[in-house]
């Protein structure tokens, strides 16, 4: 039962936690098991081996935490860091922030950059800092790949291109909490030494997995860092992956099912062909926030999120009265403004398993709440936008041709 009953389905829109997919469902409606027979540990070698595809990595070594984003985000650092280290990292948004202050709080020497938020990182100055680092200072450059509070996605490729150009060994880490499995990710492309994600982002799955992968550099720090450590220590999670057991304390089985189940799906839709689903949402978004006469909160194309649109409202409306309203009148979840943008955006995820139909009802339903606060919008201006896209855009489903 409903803590709060409402007809009908609710229309989950926010950036994460996203819709799970039946099939999803089903897979993680089963008992517990003994982590320790054979069952888990064969399971869980072949989730290790699939889960490197989704980071594009042949040599990455991956870890399934139990634990959230928060959590994954400790991991990369203690394990790779030792106290006092400096890193260079981006505050471009709430997420990024929140990363930033988890690196302070750790004992780290965190080189802030900062950019108006709705901006992306500040790249120019990663060069300036880099080319006066002679003496290699730097141990890390930290970076949120796509931070959901404003809608931004930062162009790592060039991050790498940055570091390669002026030869530094810095380590480069990695957020794509909210980007891997939905945007253009290569971690062995673009020399990323950890890259990590969480469950409930565009797998599709409950949040309670943090997912780490490591590359080999990364792994050679591990063996020195100095960092306090002990539920996040990647080298208990080797010592079990030696003994081919795998688990040092009691995993998720019905996660671990349910990621089994997600990443078929990935897999059989393609994983190419899912990351252009997501731009073809996320531009059929955009255009539907034009057609209402409202502005994106990323402030240039080249930082456009496809797995979130962060929409501006006018002076006179409060955006969680919108995000009230969507709520409590139409069963509608989108996303709050978060601190600096709080009461002056409103946030669509449209991440996971969801295709147009899905999006076009959320669309209509913003609309409607639009209307109900005072926003002068003409009702299907947005869906008609949008619809007259995906229309012309939306492929046949490949397992129906």
């Amino acid at each position: 039962m409903d803590y709060v009953y409402g007809p009908g389905r609710n229309h989950l829109f926010v950036p994460g936690p996203v819709n799970i997919p039946d099939q999803v469902i089903r897979a993680m409606n089963r008992n517990n098991e003994d982590y320790r027979s054979p069952a888990i540990p064969a399971l869980t070698k072949i989730l290790l081996e699939d889960v490197k595809k989704i980071f594009k990595t042949t040599t990455g070594t991956p870890f399934l935490i139990p634990t959230t984003g928060t959590g994954a985000w400790e991991s990369a650092l203690t394990n790779t860091l030792s106290p006092g280290d400096r890193t260079i990292s981006f505050m471009i948004g709430q997420f990024s922030l929140l990363w930033i202050d988890q690196q302070q709080r750790l004992g780290f020497n965190v080189d802030v950059v900062e950019s108006e938020w709705g901006q992306g990182a500040n790249l120019d100055i990663l060069a300036s800092k880099l080319a006066a680092d002679t003496a290699h200072t730097i141990k890390a450059v930290c970076i949120v790949h796509n931070e959901t509070a404003t809608g931004v996605t930062n162009n790592l490729a060039r991050v790498r291109k940055i570091l390669d150009d002026y030869r530094h060994p810095a380590l480069f880490l990695v957020d794509g909490v909210s980007s891997i499995c939905a945007l253009d990710f290569r971690m062995d492309e673009w020399g990323v030494d950890v890259a990590l994600t969480g469950s409930q982002k565009a797998l599709s799955l409950p949040t309670g997995m943090g997912i780490v992968c490591a590359s080999p550099k990364a792994l050679e720090a591990s063996k020195t860092a100095k960092s306090y450590k002990v539920f996040f220590d990647w080298k208990d999670y080797l010592k079990f992956y030696q003994m081919g057991t795998y688990w040092p304390y009691t995993p998720s089985i019905q996660l671990l099912y349910g990621l089994r189940a997600a990443l078929d799906l990935i897999f059989e839709e393609g994983l190419d062909n899912v990351i252009a689903r997501h731009n073809r949402l996320a531009t059929g978004t955009r255009l539907a926030v034009e057609a209402w006469g409202l502005k994106n909160c990323t402030q240039k194309e080249e930082w456009f999120s496809d797995t979130v649109t962060a929409v501006v409202v006018p002076p006179y409306i409060e955006s969680s009265e919108i995000v009230r309203r969507a709520w409590k009148r139409y069963n509608l979840s989108l996303g709050l403004g978060l601190n600096k943008v709080a009461g002056k955006v409103f946030r669509i995820g449209h991440l996971g398993n969801l295709n147009e139909l899905q999006l076009l009802g959320c669309l209509a339903g913003v609309e409607m709440v639009l209307k109900d606060v005072g926003y002068p919008i003409k009702l299907g201006s947005g869906v008609g936008a949008a619809s007259a896209y995906f229309q012309n855009t939306t492929p046949l489903i490949a397992s129906r041709i």
